[in-house]
């Protein structure tokens, strides 16, 4: 299996999640809780690295991707799938702020364009009056979970990359992804019972999310990503956010308002831009 195909078959499993997640008839916590319980056992499984020692960078950085992976179930039980990714993928916004504080990497008098273009994005999203749907009953607040989940996802993109460049650390960023999902999953345990009444379809929706939706994706992504160029794998990374709109369009008729679809819209071409132009030349090298 080529690089670049498991780089796009980790874009497209994460893609499901905002369908799959509507779905499902469980609360919001439930789904939260045995999603990631059931992704800590997959990662246990297919990420050997993952069950390395635990260090308090580790746990620091699972605690970020926590609060993404909590905020990301929450969000789209409330606004649309499309507004939820789209908004979640404002983390580079987030990331230019903090990466001069937090691992020491000064952004660039280019860079202001691009931060200037995700804060319109982001802005449009909270202009759309659209009132609330079955799949999306409360778009407002479900629009600020999100836009929270991009800050924490800022935080653990940039945690991950603080802990492969650390010494000592031998990486671990699986271990981190690992621990996220645990504590994800021990948080919301409480709010998560009593069960009330659930189908077989639900569940198996839950054992997808965990299984296939992030354990998988995370082993083809993990895979990938060494064979294929960086600015290559981003760029293939952008299919997530689109399709995710499309399978909630798809399954649930969702429709984001005309201001979701621009926000979505400057937030794509804007990541797009930034990706190609971090990349003064283009390597063309392969992923085999």
């Amino acid at each position: 299996m080529s690089a670049r195909f498991e780089v796009l078959l980790a874009a497209v499993l994460f893609s499901t999640g905002g369908a799959a997640i509507k779905a499902c008839g469980l609360s919001s916590v439930q789904v939260a809780c045995f999603r990631s319980g059931i992704a800590a056992l997959t990662l246990v499984v297919l990420l050997p690295g993952a069950r390395r020692a635990w260090d308090w960078r580790a746990v620091a950085v699972g605690g970020a991707y926590a609060a993404t992976m909590v905020l990301y179930v929450l969000a789209n039980k409330l606004t649309t799938a499309a507004n939820t990714i789209f908004l979640q993928s404002s983390a580079p916004l987030y990331i230019l702020f903090l990466a001069p504080w937090l691992v020491g990497e000064r952004f660039r008098a280019r860079d202001l364009g691009f931060m200037l273009l995700l804060a319109v994005g982001v802005t449009l999203f909270f202009l759309s009056s659209s009132p609330g749907a079955l799949t999306a009953p409360d778009p407002f607040r479900g629009d600020v979970l999100a836009a929270c989940s991009g800050l924490t996802w800022a935080l653990t993109i940039l945690g991950l990359r603080w802990l492969a460049s650390a010494p000592g650390t031998d990486g671990g960023t699986g271990t981190a992804l690992l621990i996220g999902n645990l504590l994800a999953c021990a948080v919301c345990l409480p709010g998560a019972f009593p069960l009330g009444v659930a189908t077989s379809g639900d569940w198996m929706l839950v054992v997808y999310l965990g299984t296939c939706q992030i354990g998988l994706a995370y082993l083809f992504l993990s895979r990938g990503v060494a064979g294929v160029p960086a600015l290559d794998a981003s760029l293939l990374l952008l299919v997530e956010p689109v399709l995710n709109a499309i399978w909630a369009w798809m399954i649930h008729a969702e429709q984001p308002g005309p201001f979701a679809l621009a926000g979505g819209g400057i937030i794509l071409v804007a990541t797009a831009w930034k990706a190609w132009g971090d990349v003064p030349e283009r390597s063309m090298a392969t992923g085999g």
